[in-house]
């Protein structure tokens, strides 16, 4: 499908030397730091081939520097990323969640908190790009995650800010050139995401996260349902953490072993999460005078007026606001992934131009 397709961008001569050429993209701060593929005319068109859409098609504005994100923009930052060119589609809708207002792509980018975009996938390209979805779900080795995660971050550095201008995150994370992974569906015994924010099932789709680096939850001692998630609500309240200053959207991504002994005991995912919100509670006492003043004031003042000392803060504003994924190989091990504030989610269906699904990459080579 690269019939009559003509790149828009500026092209230049670069150096024949892949230090070279490397060295050039390093001083104009187009890179994460790390090497990449120089992005050819003919490697930038081969990955133009997955997509029914024109080069110069603007996908989204992202912020916070109004970036016009082309298709073909998309595709570059995807060659320097190291992608084959079937991943194109699911970054494609990526950049359509990120740009949606509440996004809030903005404050991601911009704020001292240490997040970035998290992307997660499901449905059934999630098997045919093999996207790993079980054990090291969230660690390196595969080139589908590895290099679909940095090619967000690169879209988001090249496209919606620069890094010392408008990254000014206090600590920054490891998380940015990697930050994805997908649900295993196989082993979740709920619906998975993309269905219950109604999508059909067999249809693939994104979901963009603002998220922090994930914090572990391991429980090896527990035989049911309910000490399980005892442990878990336990193990997340804490004085510094956002969810309880300004509130948010709170992931907890079960192992499957965890979520089994949870649909076992009898807790569907709407059970589970009115039980984090009704137990997964800070105490006011534990936090510093100045900080309860402050949010008391300027982040959440229904929550926080005029509340005593024995007072307990939830860690959402209300259940619905937690996310509840399913992700990971065998053990007794699960995530908390906090969210920034003000920040929500969106997920998007891995579609053609016309809006039908996608169902295998294949199909953009007829």
């Amino acid at each position: 499908m690269t019939e009559g397709k003509l790149l828009q961008s500026e092209s230049f001569e670069a150096p024949d030397s892949a230090k070279a050429f490397n060295n050039l993209f390093f001083a104009r701060g187009w890179t994460d730091g790390l090497p990449i593929m120089p992005p050819t005319e003919e490697a930038v068109l081969e990955m133009l081939s997955y997509t029914d859409r024109k080069p110069e098609e603007v996908v989204g504005i992202l912020l916070p520097r109004h970036g016009e994100a082309t298709v073909e923009k998309i595709a570059i930052n995807a060659v320097m990323a190291g992608c084959l060119p079937g991943y194109l589609p699911i970054l494609i809708a990526a950049v359509e969640a990120m740009a949606e207002p509440q996004y809030f792509l903005r404050q991601v980018l911009t704020s001292t908190h240490g997040c970035s975009p998290l992307v997660m996938i499901n449905g059934p390209l999630v098997t045919e790009l093999e996207i790993n979805y079980g054990y090291h779900t969230t660690g390196e080795g595969l080139r589908s995650n590895a290099t679909i995660g940095r090619a967000i971050r690169l879209i988001v550095r090249n496209i919606a800010g620069v890094p010392g201008r408008t990254d000014v995150d206090t600590f920054g994370a490891i998380t940015r050139y990697h930050h994805i992974f997908a649900e295993n569906e196989g082993e979740n015994p709920w619906e998975p995401l993309h269905v219950e924010r109604g999508i059909a099932r067999e249809t693939s789709a994104v979901t963009v996260f603002g998220a922090e680096p994930s914090q572990h939850l391991d429980d090896m001692g527990s035989t049911n349902a309910q000490n399980l998630l005892w442990a878990m609500v336990n193990t997340m309240p804490g004085a510094g953490t956002r969810h309880f200053q300004e509130f948010g959207e709170p992931v907890i991504c079960f192992g499957p072993q965890h979520a089994r002994t949870l649909a076992e005991g009898g807790f569907s995912k709407n059970d589970v999460k009115r039980f984090i919100y009704e137990h997964s509670r800070l105490p006011i006492k534990k936090a510093s005078p100045e900080t309860f003043r402050k949010i008391n004031v300027v982040a959440a003042p229904k929550w926080y007026t005029d509340l005593s000392d024995e007072a307990c803060i939830p860690i959402a504003e209300k259940p619905e606001d937690i996310t509840i994924l399913v992700s990971g190989g065998a053990g007794t091990h699960s995530l908390f992934i906090p969210q920034q504030v003000n920040v929500r989610s969106v997920t998007k269906p891995i579609t053609f131009k016309d809006g039908t699904p996608v169902k295998s990459i294949k199909d953009f080579r007829r």
